[in-house]
């Protein structure tokens, strides 16, 4: 079997469905799963909207804050405490897989809607410094999938 001609498809991880504490969870136990193979990798990443009303920004900033200071701590309350996530959880996960993302992530293509607060966008487009690997940011899917292409077989 020749495998110089196979190239691997990205992995696409659609948690758009979800809330967004539940997304976070399911993205970083997916990365899990595929630095755990030791093998090079990208990731189209479907993120969810924000809900109506409500944008779950402290969440995003308070992971990206903490996992790139260092510090964490548990909410008591709050987004994360209903599914059993929480964000001290997600960032010890995010520090637990980071050197497998700088090793075999070749890239993370997050897709997510226009309307997402600031401090979100900041947390998808720090890249190498939050994710330990390179990651871009569109609205557009096509557009997304096709930059994962690019990465995996660059």
């Amino acid at each position: 079997m020749d495998l110089q001609g196979a190239v691997r498809q990205p992995r696409e991880i659609d948690a758009s469905g979800l809330p967004m504490d539940q997304a976070q969870a399911l993205v970083l136990d997916e990365l899990r799963t595929l630095t755990e193979r030791a093998e090079p990798f990208a990731a189209v990443l479907l993120m969810p909207a924000p809900p109506e009303g409500r944008t779950p920004a402290a969440t995003a900033t308070a992971t990206a804050t903490a996992t790139a200071t260092g510090t964490a701590s548990a909410p008591a309350t709050g987004e994360g405490a209903a599914s059993g996530t929480s964000t001290a959880d997600r960032v010890r996960t995010l520090k637990s897989i980071r050197p497998g993302l700088t090793a075999y992530c070749r890239g993370l293509a997050f897709v997510a809607p226009s309307d997402i607060p600031a401090e979100r966008a900041e947390a998808i487009h720090s890249g190498e410094r939050l994710w330990g690997c390179p990651t871009t940011a569109t609205q557009d899917a096509t557009a997304a999938r096709a930059w994962a292409v690019a990465r995996v077989r660059s």
